[in-house]
């Protein structure tokens, strides 16, 4: 195998919306290794505020300084993704020990759909280990103030979708 392949990693989600805490992986992850792929996903037991094509550009508009990383929507299983992108490294962010056991059962799945592919775990800073995605739709939902979990483009694009929602059920 290429030595180039481990000089490669992907950091796979659905990113209903990115948020800091993402972001701060991605910055991190970019640092680590030579090239980075955000792989932007689908949860088939979840209903996203955002299609693929829009999460993928969102990521993509907040990450453009960040020469090294690449953003791709992908559906299908994210091991099989690792692999379609030639590299060989999974980085998953861990916020809390509830995620360490389910990112732990999701690592070993893993690696027993393909042996070669490891998960690096990035622990999330202490400010960004209570945000998530579900916690930003909902603040977003009842109007709350975003600007200190999301990009200003997140913020506006959450604002916008929010009022289309409400527009369509009044």
């Amino acid at each position: 195998m290429s030595s180039s392949i481990y000089r490669s990693a992907v950091y796979t989600g659905v990113f209903d919306p990115i948020h800091l805490g993402h972001i701060d992986v991605i910055r991190r992850g970019s640092r680590l290794y030579d090239r980075l792929v955000v792989g932007v996903g689908i949860n088939p037991e979840k209903t996203p505020f955002f299609t693929l094509e829009e999460r993928a550009s969102l990521v993509r508009q907040v990450v453009a300084d960040l020469s090294n990383v690449e953003v791709r929507p992908f559906t299908g299983l994210s091991v099989g993704f690792v692999r379609e992108v030639g590299a060989r490294v999974m980085i998953r962010g861990l916020r809390t020990l509830s995620d360490m056991e389910a990112e732990f059962t999701m690592s070993l799945t893993n690696l027993s759909l393909d042996p070669e592919i490891e998960t690096v775990f990035l622990m999330a800073k202490e400010h960004f280990s209570h945000v998530s995605s579900t916690l930003i739709r909902q603040i977003g939902s009842f109007g709350g103030d975003l600007g200190k979990f999301v990009p200003e483009a997140v913020k506006v694009a959450l604002e916008d979708r929010v009022r289309q929602r409400l527009g369509k059920m009044g």
